[in-house]
């Protein structure tokens, strides 16, 4: 219970102690002015059944309050649900958008490193080839070279 509760009740506990306490007196008939008419009646019963009406009245107004309150924080709390499961569905979106653009941007890489590594492959056959025709070129050289030498020493065991 909150304090003003608590408070309130403790106050209408003193004041039916008061009213248990004097009940004689809250009884006794007196004469009230109605204004155009005069009337026998007890004050003190009056006066306690208006206090028990205010507080009646105040109760209501009390709930009703609360009511309209909780039924405010009720649609605020669905509006707020509302709001977090677009936020969720828009970062949700943006978690697709973003894993889209990276297998896209993975893809592209992945092309691109196809296309450099057969680029690549042709410079090595390209120049490999190079290499083998000079390779192939030298041997011939030194074959002839070779093949020059011998064919002297070959005449002159003849000879």
């Amino acid at each position: 219970m909150s304090g003003r509760t608590l408070f309130a009740l403790l106050v209408l506990l003193l004041l039916a102690l008061f009213a248990w306490l004097n009940w004689g007196e809250i009884t006794r008939p007196t004469p009230l002015s109605l204004g155009l008419t005069r009337v026998e009646a007890p004050l003190g019963l009056v006066l306690v059944i208006a206090l028990g009406v205010v507080s009646l009245l105040y109760l209501i107004f009390t709930i009703g309050l609360e009511t309209a309150a909780l039924l405010e924080v009720k649609r605020y709390a669905r509006e707020l649900l509302h709001y977090k499961k677009l936020a969720e569905d828009a970062e949700q979106s943006r978690y697709t958008e973003l894993r889209r653009y990276l297998e896209a941007e993975f893809q592209r890489l992945a092309e691109a490193e196809k296309e450099e590594i057969r680029v690549l492959e042709a410079r090595v056959e390209e120049i490999l080839e190079k290499h083998g025709n000079t390779l192939a070129a030298y041997i011939g050289e030194l074959e002839d070279q070779i093949l020059r030498l011998l064919k002297p020493e070959k005449g002159e065991g003849a000879g």
